[in-house]
C-alpha cells in the first residue's frame, strides 16, 4: 500500500528570516528548511554570539545584532519571518513586525489564553499571514494516517489514544523550570492539536495534570486528558515523563481505531530521548490479512517542520489555500489547553471558543 506523506510546496519559495537561535532552531527548523530547499538569509538572537555561531554553522549570510536590523533585511529581501522565542516574548516581537508580514510562530501560542488572544488579535489587526508551528500534525506518519482515513479504509473513527510513558530529560530545557504551566502547554499540546486534526473540536475536556515525586521542581510532568466528543468517540491522552525503569519498557504511540480497521504509530523520537528509537507505522484492515507495517519516509524531527513553513508560503500565494497551521486554527488548540488547566482543578470543563 502507498500513502501520500509529502506536503504541498509553494510555487516559488521565499527566503526566511529567523528570530531566535536556540536548540529548536538548530535541531529542527534549520535542518528542515535545508532539506526542503528554503533559504535562510538572516538570523537574530538576543545572544549575538549565538546568532553569529549558528549563522556560521548553517551558512546564513546575515547574523544580526538587533531585531530592527533583521527586520530591515527581511523587508528588503521579501523574507518570511520565523519566530522561535519563549512564548511570553511572542507578542512583543510581532508588534514590531510590519503590517501584512508573513510569520510562522513556534508553539505554544503564548503562555496563557490571554496571551494567545493578544497574539491572534495582533495578527488580525496587522493583516498578517500567520501560523503557529504545531508540527506533529505535519509529520509524515500523521499525513499517511490522515490519508488512509480520508480514503475510508478505517471506516468510522471511534477511538483515538495517545500514550507516552518515558523518562524525559527536562534538564535540557532550563526555561521550563520557571513555568507555572508546563506539561500540557509544552508537550501534551502537540497531542491535543493532533487529535483536533483528526476529530475536530471537542465539546469539553476532563484533565488532571500533576507533579512527579522525583521532579518536584517542575510544575507538572504527568497528565491524563479525556477530550469529550460525545457518547461514541473516545479520545484519551496519557503522559508520564517520569518512567525511569529501563528504556525497553518505555512507550510512545498514537492509535486510531475505526469500524473497519486501526492504525498504531510508534513515535520513536520520544523514546530514550535524546537518543530516540525508530518510528513504526502499523495498520490492520477488515481484509483478513492481519497487522502489517507501512514504510514511512521521514519522521517528526525534522521533516514535520517543513509543512508549517511550506503551508504559510502556499497561503501567501493563494488566499484560498487551506492553511492547517493558521493562527485561527491554533487558537482553538489553545482554547482546549486552557480548558485542560481549568479542568485539572475543577473537573469536567466546557471548552469556550
Amino acid at each position: 500500500m502507498y500513502m501520500m506523506t509529502q506536503v504541498t510546496m509553494p510555487v516559488e519559495k521565499k527566503p526566511i528570516a529567523i528570530i531566535g537561535a536556540g536548540g529548536i532552531v538548530t535541531d529542527s527548523h534549520l535542518p528542515a528548511y535545508q532539506k526542503a530547499g528554503f533559504q535562510v538569509l538572516a538570523i537574530y538572537d538576543r545572544d549575538a554570539e549565538k546568532a553569529k555561531s549558528v549563522a556560521g554553522q548553517w551558512g546564513i549570510d546575515s547574523p544580526c545584532q538587533t531585531i530592527n536590523e533583521l527586520i530591515r533585511i527581511a523587508v528588503s529581501r521579501g523574507c518570511v519571518f520565523d519566530i522561535a522565542v519563549p512564548a511570553s516574548e511572542i507578542i512583543s516581537i510581532i508588534n514590531l513586525l510590519p503590517k501584512n508580514s508573513a510569520v510562522l510562530i513556534q508553539k505554544p501560542m503564548g503562555e496563557t489564553i490571554e496571551q494567545a488572544k493578544e497574539i491572534l488579535d495582533c495578527c488580525r489587526d496587522k493583516r498578517m499571514v500567520a501560523g503557529i508551528n504545531f508540527q506533529l500534525r505535519r509529520a509524515p506518519f500523521m499525513i499517511a494516517a490522515k490519508s488512509m482515513i480520508e480514503q475510508g479504509k478505517l471506516g468510522d473513527i471511534h477511538d483515538v489514544e495517545m500514550r507516552v510513558v518515558c523518562q524525559t530529560p527536562w534538564n535540557l530545557w532550563k526555561f521550563l523550570f520557571e513555568k507555572e504551566r508546563m506539561e500540557v502547554n509544552y508537550h501534551s499540546i502537540h497531542y491535543i492539536d493532533a487529535i483536533r486534526y483528526f476529530l475536530g473540536d471537542p465539546q469539553a475536556v476532563y484533565c488532571k495534570t500533576m507533579k512527579h515525586p522525583k521532579m518536584m521542581e517542575l510544575a507538572q510532568t504527568r497528565s491524563s486528558i479525556i477530550m469529550d466528543y460525545g457518547d461514541i468517540i473516545r479520545a484519551n491522552i496519557h503522559t508520564n515523563h517520569g518512567h525511569d525503569y529501563a528504556a525497553a519498557k518505555q512507550e510512545c504511540f498514537f492509535k486510531i481505531e475505526g469500524t473497519r480497521g486501526a492504525i498504531k504509530i510508534q513515535i520513536g523520537v520520544i523514546l530514550n530521548y535524546p537518543q530516540g528509537s525508530v518510528d513504526k507505522f502499523e495498520y490492520i484492515l477488515d481484509d483478513g490479512k492481519g497487522w502489517r507495517e507501512l514504510p514511512i519516509e521521514g519522521s517528526w524531527f525534522p521533516e514535520a517542520f517543513i509543512g508549517p513553513m511550506a503551508g504559510l508560503q502556499c497561503k501567501m500565494e493563494d488566499e484560498h489555500y487551506e492553511y492547517l497551521n493558521s493562527v485561527e486554527d491554533a487558537w482553538k488548540t489553545m482554547c482546549v489547553v486552557e480548558a485542560c488547566y481549568r479542568s485539572s482543578t475543577a473537573g469536567e470543563t466546557p471548552v469556550i471558543y
